[in-house]
């Protein structure tokens, strides 16, 4: 373990942008949605009501889990159900970005040249990451428990958040032990989350009725952490239970790590044909780069389609018991006094955020292909560095108007209702302010390489606008910033082409002085 707090002080530099970010976001979120509630429900009766129908509400339940208690703050527990998912998912990637991404990479035979302990580079991402997870549960403790007056609820709160990171912490960190490739570690643990979250929501779903599988739940490491139900019937024993399932995943990593060699996984890498003809353009190898990660985004996209689409039909259902409903959604977007419009206007925003984070990890594989040499040797070969460069955009750009097309055709054929051409249009009107961030994301890789992680940082921005910023009455110009706010939010709205152009402009100039930097700059930088 030597040297483990310099990593820590490494980590923490090459970090000092993306970690506070997702920290403060998702530390502040559960206040932002107690806030909301206190001005939707003016009146207790309207509030209870709304919980009594939204407990037994199976479109709900999957999305945000099972609700117990009527309060504000079981209110804000059960809305930010969907938050353990997306802190498991930034937990995985630290770790493995830190561990991983670094062997591939090189770094960690460099920094093994130096006095350090084999296990030194894991301890310090995995320490890094559960003191960041720990801030999370502090602010949403502090938070809560200012809103609400419940110290101890707030605490379980806090607990729930923090020990959902720290479990897919530790799957990260096996995974990380298991491939030789960062991508393919992070595609396994990506897995996972997404297996743990199906099992939740089929668990929830089934626990509504009488004599279904309600235990796969409690197969779920999701599932503990959103069945401790902080301000109703608190549980502390699935935070005992997240707990031990995080040691015994870092135990398991550690073993792992001491059984292989370093760049070697546990699972050997097969070997490529020594020729092959279909790669005989950068476009062909940026295709077989890309169309693992283009598939598993349209799959993923596709099943919140088939999820989002079914809860459509439980909206109308919850209007017809409670007025205040209305407010809700209308609050999550969209201009129409249509309830159905307004809820689709609010999560065609969401998914679009969603496919900006494909848009941004597409063309980061440019990125990835600097630094482990693989651009080098494609560009002493005839391609030019445009054509490399604008084979990877190319999947960046196409990718998520694909991912977002079937997302919105999927959602239009479950809901029952609306109409199909508003709902597949809000959709694929996301596509411009999505095109903005993957220009973010060109720019700093053509002008300032080192920074590139840090294009992070503008969906994480992005994304705290859109959840807090109207409900914390934050300035327009600061609303401004997210390019998701200038999208019109369809169904049910005049669409002004003015915004859309503009988007566009703009993520093509981004791109352009990117792609100009990269030819001036040296490869590798």
């Amino acid at each position: 373990m030597t040297g483990t707090g310099r990593l820590i002080r490494l980590i923490l530099r090459r970090d000092r942008v993306v970690l506070p970010l997702w920290v403060l976001v998702f530390g502040l979120l559960p206040v932002g949605y107690y806030s909301s509630f206190e001005g939707l429900f003016t009146t207790e009766a309207d509030r209870i009501q709304y919980a009594t129908v939204s407990a037994d509400n199976a479109g709900f339940v999957a999305l945000y889990g099972l609700l117990q208690g009527d309060s504000f703050a079981a209110l804000t527990t059960w809305r930010a159900g969907f938050v353990p998912v997306m802190i498991g998912l930034a937990a995985l990637l630290t770790v493995i970005r830190h561990t991983r991404t670094d062997e591939e990479a090189g770094r960690t035979e460099l920094i093994g040249a130096t006095v350090v302990g084999r296990h030194a580079q894991l301890a310090a991402a995995l320490i890094t990451t559960s003191g960041a997870l720990l801030v999370v549960g502090l602010l949403t403790f502090a938070g809560m428990a200012g809103k609400s007056g419940d110290a101890e609820g707030s605490l379980a709160f806090g607990a729930e958040f923090a020990v959902s990171g720290l479990m897919f912490a530790a799957v990260g960190a096996i995974t990380a032990q298991l491939t030789s490739s960062a991508r393919s570690a992070r595609s396994l643990a990506v897995v996972a989350l997404g297996v743990a979250y199906a099992l939740r929501v089929g668990g929830d779903i089934a626990a509504l009725g009488s004599g279904g599988p309600s235990w796969l739940s409690w197969i779920s490491p999701l599932g503990w952490a959103t069945h401790i139900f902080p301000y109703g019937a608190t549980n502390w024993w699935p935070v005992v239970l997240s707990v031990l399932f995080a040691v015994a995943g870092v135990a398991a990593a550690v073993e792992l790590r001491s059984r292989r060699d370093l760049g070697d996984g546990i699972f050997a890498s097969r070997l490529g044909p020594a020729a092959s003809s279909s790669l005989t353009s950068p476009l062909a190898l940026a295709w077989r780069l890309h169309r693992g990660l283009f598939i598993g985004w349209t799959v993923g996209l596709t099943l919140l389609g088939v999820i989002f689409g079914g809860v459509g039909g439980s909206v109308v259902e919850l209007a017809q018991e409670s007025e205040s409903v209305g407010d809700i959604f209308t609050r999550l977007g969209g201009g129409s006094d249509q309830l159905v419009d307004s809820y689709f206007a609010g999560i065609a925003g969401i998914v679009g955020l969603i496919a900006s984070c494909y848009a941004v990890q597409a063309a980061l594989r440019m990125r990835d292909e600097e630094t482990s040499g693989h651009a080098e040797i494609v560009l002493t070969t005839s391609a030019s560095r445009f054509a490399w460069a604008a084979s990877h955009l190319l999947f960046s750009l196409l990718g998520p108007a694909v991912a977002l097309l079937t997302e919105g055709v999927v959602t239009a054929l479950v809901s029952p209702d609306g109409s199909f051409g508003g709902i597949v249009g809000a959709a694929v009107i996301q596509l411009p302010a999505v095109w903005v961030l993957s220009g973010v994301t060109v720019l700093l890789f053509g002008l300032w390489p080192r920074w590139s992680p840090a294009a992070w940082a503008a969906p994480a921005l992005c994304l705290l606008i859109l959840l807090v910023g109207s409900t914390l009455q934050l300035s327009q110009w600061f609303l401004d910033i997210s390019p998701f706010t200038h999208v019109p939010h369809l169904p049910g709205v005049h669409v002004s082409a003015t915004p859309l152009v503009t988007l566009v402009g703009v993520a093509v100039v981004l791109a352009a002085a990117g792609l100009f930097g990269l030819r001036r700059r040296n490869i590798p930088d």
